[in-house]
Order: structure tokens, then C-alpha cells, then sequence
């Protein structure tokens, strides 16, 4: 059974998501939040499985209560869900570290999804996409004079020649089908790479791997 917080000031996009989980055999929802700081206390209480965060709260927003959330250490992953039409906080959201981010008008198959694949340890944003979201607002991103006054960044220390060529991918929206297909290797090879990548950078998904490439400069923006 997977766990849900909803945190949206809406109470009708609360009563909208709750309806829809609940009519869900392997769900359902343990709290409701109206606000960040009630989040982070329902969070502490009920230890969910995956938090819906809305953004825009009143009080303490949906960026800083992830982010807040996230540093605790607690299992609990961050579904960013956003209007995204020009929501610029949604790559402030990612790099709070959120596993990903949905739109309010993302279908209901594609809602709970989302929140299935976010429970099971995946991102829900796909490489591509997220590779865009990170082009668009570029202005987060370290400038190239500060990437060259520290040209080796400590998370970058520990990987091999092989697991940067894959970090640098990654960053630029290749799949493990396509990083296995254009490097030569076995599918089951490059998720082992994957996964040895994010536990010696710290990342705790794709998502954030892909930030971090970019942040490192591996990957700057076409």
C-alpha cells in the first residue's frame, strides 16, 4: 500500500485527489495539507510514502517545505504537481529535491503513475523533458567563470572515466536504452552504472542527477 500526503491550499484540488487516490486498491492518503509547515508536521507524523506538493502556499511554499523534508533524511519522495504553463519555481522545486513534477492538468492515469513510480524509487519527469526545464531557466545554474574557478567539483571526486561519460549523457536526456545502444554496452551494465552514480554523488534519483551534471558544467545548454 502506498501512502499519500496532499499539500494544496485548494480544498477542492485536495478533494479531487483524494477521490481519485482512494479509488485506488494499492493507495491511500494519510493527510491533507493547506501549507508548507503543515506538511512538514504531517510529514514527521505519518512518515508517507510520497508527498503531492503544491507550490504556491501560503506561509512556508512547497519549494522550502521540500527542501526542508528532503534534508531530515526521511524515506518520504516529493511529487512536485504544478500548473507549470510558467511556473519558473519548478526547477527551484527539483533542486530542493523533489523526484520530479506533474502538471495539475496531467491526466488521473497519469497522476497516479506518477506517484507509483516516485513511491518505487524512479523520477517521474522523463530525461528529455527534464533536460528542457533546465534549458528554460538556465539564470539558476552556476556561470561559467565561477565553473572555472573551481573546475572539480567534490562530487564528481569518486566516479571512474566511464561513470562521468555516463553522468555527462544522462544530462544531456539519453535513456539507459540509448546510453546501452550508443556506448556499446548491456542495458543491465548501464543500470548498474546508474545506480553506483547516485550513490557515490549523493543523488537520490535521475532527476537529480541530471541537475547535478548540470551543475557541475558536464552538460551546458544548447
Amino acid at each position: 500500500m502506498t501512502t499519500v500526503l496532499i499539500a494544496d491550499d485548494q480544498p477542492m484540488q485536495r478533494f479531487g485527489f483524494r477521490m481519485l487516490l482512494e479509488s485506488q486498491d494499492d493507495m491511500t492518503v494519510v493527510g491533507e495539507a493547506s501549507n508548507g509547515t503543515e506538511a512538514i508536521r504531517l510529514v514527521d507524523r505519518h512518515h508517507p510514502d510520497v508527498v503531492l506538493m503544491d507550490i504556491r502556499m501560503p506561509g512556508l511554499d512547497g519549494i522550502e517545505a521540500t527542501r526542508r523534508i528532503v534534508a531530515t533524511g526521511d524515506r518520504t519522495r516529493i511529487l512536485i504537481v504544478t500548473t507549470f504553463d510558467l511556473d519558473e519555481y519548478a526547477y527551484d522545486g527539483l533542486r530542493a529535491g523533489a523526484s520530479g513534477f506533474l502538471v495539475k492538468d496531467a491526466q488521473p492515469e497519469e497522476l497516479l503513475a506518477g506517484i507509483r513510480a516516485v513511491a518505487s524509487g524512479d523520477a517521474v519527469v522523463a530525461p528529455s523533458l527534464t533536460r528542457r526545464l533546465l534549458d528554460a531557466y538556465i539564470h539558476h545554474l552556476p556561470s561559467s567563470a565561477t565553473a572555472e574557478q573551481n573546475p572539480e567539483d567534490p562530487r564528481l571526486a569518486s566516479l571512474t572515466e566511464r561513470e562521468r561519460e555516463i553522468l555527462t549523457v544522462i544530462g544531456q536526456g539519453w535513456t539507459n536504452t540509448e546510453i546501452a545502444e550508443r556506448l556499446h554496452l548491456a542495458e543491465s551494465t548501464v543500470k548498474t552504472h546508474v545506480g553506483r552514480i547516485l550513490a557515490k554523488t549523493g543523488a537520490r534519483d535521475r532527476v537529480q542527477a541530471v541537475i547535478l551534471a548540470y551543475d557541475t558544467q558536464l552538460v551546458t545548454p544548447a
